[in-house]
Parts: structure tokens; sequence; C-alpha cells
């Protein structure tokens, strides 16, 4: 074994002593050279993402020295660039194991470098976090969360002043930042207690959940419709994650009256007993949903991930019932919200739809024939964030109608600038109220833009590499496809896209998009949370039938390059 990672397995031995659960861990992997050099072999990476990784002892796992190395990196940060004179962090945490614990951790830190903190008294959402930032005046934002991975996990999302996840260039700085601290020696920790008596660090207001929650409905199209009937029956699951106040408190605000919980999955608990990956993308997660649903006879279900930024959907459709796609709800949501905004005179000038290069380009041809610019991105709603500031800049925020990702995330309205799954669940049932009340469900309203546009076809995949070697069978594969294309698989493609020094007007990322002479298209990019690599594809055909056996057929030959 390396001796530098002996070297730190003994460090940690003697001075991992703030958290007792890392200091028995490491007693127990004493001898264990695999499970040893797993924890030290490399530093968790700060990105745009934040930091993400499983809990435990070691440098390349989450805990409370590597929080609270990326807090000390980041107050730096804040000290360099604002100053400490009014300067302030707001701070929120889901219900996953040890994120109250790491989120007062870090509020230790800020408060101990004399930057004022802001956080929840409870957790709360990972748009509120955005919202908090914004209404509050603050610098800067931390959300405690792995959003919807594995139990195992935990991360720590950093915003800027304008609410919107951090991008590539602050990311870049605040990680020049971090580098320069030992998370033994340089990080300032503090006494929560103390800090709470002297107002250094103080809790969100109610106010300021009201404001929240006030911002989200009034992106309702259908506020002042009464022919709706908001009786209907919908099933909802937080599955075990921050969502039930505020998505209930939401659509019970707005006259919905008929909505019933998956118990086992109501409460915070970070272990996610039923739904070991609690996320809302994957049948596995709504499984219990669907029980509820076929015994409340309901006709929709509802589910968002841990932290409430993303949120799924399943719909009655004829004796079963049918998981949308991320890509499906988003389309769905588009034709809704441009057929009401025009329908009410709301459509603004120069309307404008943001999605990332991922996303279903099935959103250009329901945008065209409303009018609607449709504006593509890198992967990652922090792009879209950042693009709704940049129109704020110009006092041209009026323009922005809604924005998506195929992962499951959406937002109208531009008070946060993130996806917010409360402000979608509100969306998709006003949706399903309206398209309901005029005799349409949501499959045939999907059908009806099908037969309009062509069948779409979006799918994902993803190939795990875990650990040291995983990760650097990544890079190999990703080097080899970058030299070679796809032919080696047998795709014939007309053109290719590398985003690595950056296209288009975005910004460098490691993504390959290729375009087959169909017109079909295959994005390749590594996860910028996860030890994966993704693989989306998007065939267009004239029937389902068709587009299911191209991408049977493309997906088959992909897979041989990540053998």
């Amino acid at each position: 074994m390396d001796e530098n990672i002996i070297g730190l397995y003994g460090l940690w031995c003697e001075k991992a002593t703030r958290d007792q659960d890392l200091a028995a861990e490491l007693s127990s992997i004493r001898g264990d050279e695999a499970a040893v050099n797993e924890r030290f072999y490399r530093q968790l990476e700060f990105g745009t993402g934040g930091l993400r990784g499983i809990i435990g002892a070691g440098t390349n796992r989450m805990n409370v020295y590597t929080v609270g190395r990326v807090s000390q990196g980041l107050a730096d940060y804040v000290k360099a660039r604002f100053g400490t004179k009014g300067a302030a962090v707001a701070v929120s945490y889901d219900s996953r194991i040890k994120s109250e614990y790491f989120s007062r951790e870090a509020s230790c830190v800020f408060a101990s470098n004399g930057i004022k903190v802001y956080i929840y008294p409870e957790l709360m959402p990972t748009p509120a976090l955005s919202f908090a930032v914004r209404h509050l005046g603050c610098c800067a934002g931390v959300m405690m969360t792995a959003s919807h991975n594995p139990s195992e996990y935990n991360g720590y999302k950093v915003y800027n002043e304008a609410g919107c996840q951090v991008t590539d260039e602050a990311a870049s700085e605040i990680s020049s930042y971090i580098d320069k601290v030992d998370c033994f020696e340089g990080v300032r920790f503090g006494d929560w207690e103390a800090f709470l008596e002297n107002r250094m660090i103080e809790f969100i207001g109610e106010d300021t959940v009201t404001a929240f929650i006030e911002n989200v409905r009034a992106q309702s199209l259908v506020a002042d419709e009464t022919e709706l009937d908001r009786d209907v029956a919908i099933v909802y699951t937080p599955l075990n994650g921050t969502g039930l106040k505020p998505v209930i408190r939401t659509l019970t605000e707005c006259g919905y009256t008929n909505i019933s919980l998956v118990e086992e999955q109501k409460d915070p608990d970070g272990t996610f007993p039923t739904c070991p990956y609690p996320n809302p993308e994957i049948r596995q997660a709504m499984e219990k949903g669907i029980e509820k649903a076929r015994e409340a006879g309901a006709d929709l279900l509802i589910a968002t991930d841990p932290d409430c930024d993303r949120v799924g959907i399943a719909v009655r459709d004829g004796g079963d019932y049918r998981l949308l796609t991320g890509n499906e709800t988003g389309i769905l949501l588009c034709e809704y919200i441009c057929e009401l905004r025009c329908f009410k005179d709301r459509m603004p000038d120069d309307p404008l739809i943001i999605k990332t290069i991922v996303t279903s380009d099935m959103v250009h041809s329901v945008a065209r024939r409303w009018g609607v610019r449709v504006m593509d991105l890198l992967t990652g709603f922090k792009y879209i964030g950042e693009q709704i500031g940049y129109l704020e800049q110009k006092g041209e925020q009026e323009r922005y109608v809604f924005g998506f990702e195929e992962s499951y995330g959406y937002l109208a309205g531009t008070y946060v600038r993130d996806k917010d799954a409360v402000v979608a669940s509100m969306m998709i049932c006003d949706m399903f109220a309206y398209y309901r009340a005029r005799g349409k469900s949501l499959p045939e309203k999907l059908s009806e833009l099908y037969s309009k546009y062509g069948y779409w076809l979006n799918t994902l995949y993803s190939f795990g590499f875990e650990g040291q070697e995983g990760f650097l069978k990544m890079k190999q594969i990703m080097a080899s496809i970058r030299e070679n294309g796809l032919a080696s698989a047998g795709i014939v493609t007309e053109s290719v896209k590398d985003y690595k020094d950056g296209i288009d007007g975005l910004p460098a990322s490691d993504v390959l998009k290729y375009t087959l002479p169909d017109g079909c298209t295959i994005v390749i990019r590594p996860s910028g949370t996860e030890p994966k690599l993704k693989v989306y594809m998007s065939v267009r055909a004239e029937d389902e039938e068709s587009a299911k056996a191209e991408e049977k057929r493309l997906s088959e030959s992909v897979r041989q390059l990540f053998v």
C-alpha cells in the first residue's frame, strides 16, 4: 500500500476524535489494506455539484472533517470576496444520516470566521434554501444533502449570492481555497450553543417559509378557475425526505382536499427503509405509492426525492399505473404552461424555455407551436439558474417561462434558482385537474402530443465504476470514445460535438454528443455526483413500436463500449 495512504490513515487514527463513529470505523479497518486504500486514495472532489460521497472515515468520505474543510474554504472565499461586515450564509439540511450534525458543524465554522449564519430550525427542501439565500440577502448558501443517492451517501451543495448552485468559475475558485485547508489544523470549529446565544447563528423564521410558499403559489395558472375539481384523489410520498410539510401545505392552500399519504414514507428517515434508492425516477421507489394509489382509488401519484428538488409521477392508465419519465412530464408541463399563458394572455414578449442538452428535443416542436424560444445548456440545473440570473440583470426575467431537465427537475418562476419539486408538484396537480376538467387524462394528452409531433423515446443508461480502479477505468473509456468514436460499437454517426473545450457558447465539460444520420442522438458523460458514466439516447420515429425497436438496437450496440 502507498506510504502516503499509510501515513494519512495513521494521522486520522490519532486526530479524528471529534466524532466517535469515525474512531470506531478507523479501528475496525486496521490491517485491511483494501478498506484503508478505498477511504484514503483521494480527497472527495469539490466541483459545481459541491461535494458528495459515502458517509464514513477518511479523505474519500463524507464526515465532520471533510465538511469542516470545505466549510473553512468556503468561509475564506466569502471573506475574500465580500469581507465579513454584513456577510451571511444560509444553511439547510435534509433527512439523511448526519445531515443535521454536518449542517451545525458547518454553521459553527462560518460563525467562527465572523460570518453570520441563518439556518432552518428543521429540515427543509433545497429550493427553500435557494429562496432563503436571496430573501435574507446572504452571500452564499449550503444545503446538506445527497439528493436521491442511497442512504449511505451524504453531500454538500454550495449556492452563490443569487441562490444558484455555483457554476464552473466560482467552484474552481472555492476549490482553490479548500485545497489550502488542513482538515485537522486549519478548520475553525466552534460551539453551537455559544453562537446561538450571541446570535452569530440564527434560526430562519416562519415568515421566510411563508414567503417561499406564497411565491410557489403565485406560479399557479389556474388559481382563478372555479370549475376545476380540486377534490380529485391524489397520493403523495416525500420518500422519507423533506417534502411533507411544504408540499402538503402548498397543495392544501391551493384548495386540494383529497390527498392521501404513503404512511411508510411520510416521516423523515435517512435509512429509507422502504426505498433503498430514494429516486422517483425508478419504479422501486414508487411501489409503495402505487399500492396506496390503488387502495385510495387515486388517478395521480406524486413522489419527491429526499431534498425535494425532483419529482416523479405515476398516473392511472387503464387498469394499471404508468410512470411518466422526466421528459414526458416536462413536455406535458411545457404544453400546459404555454397553452394557458397564451389563452390567458400571460405570455411575455420573446418568451423562453430553458433545458439541458440531454433533455428531449421534442420541446423544440412544442415551443415552436406557441412562439417560444428554447435555450439548450449543459447538464445541471445550476446552468438554468445562472441564465435566470442573467435575464434578471437585464431586467428580462419575465421572459422565463419554464425550465426543466430530463432527470425530473422543473422550475416555473424565478423566485428560486434551482429546480423545485414543491412548485412542480403544484403545477402537476393543476395540469392534471385542468385536463381532467376537459375530459382528458395525462396519458391521453401525451398521446395527442405524440400524434402531433412524432414519437420521441428518450432513455438513460448508467454504468457504475466503484472505487479507485473504477475511477481510472471511467477515464480510460471516455478517452477511448473521444479518440475512436462509436465505430467500435458498429454505430454510424453523422456528426459529433465534443464539449471538452467548450462550444456553442457553453463552458468546457467532459461531454460527447453524437448525431446519427436519422437524427437520433447519443450523449455520453461522466456523472458529476456519482461514480458512473451516463448514456442518454434520443430516438424519434413515426410510432412507439418503431422507436422502441431502434432504441433497442442502439442500446445493445452502445453497451459494448462499457464492457
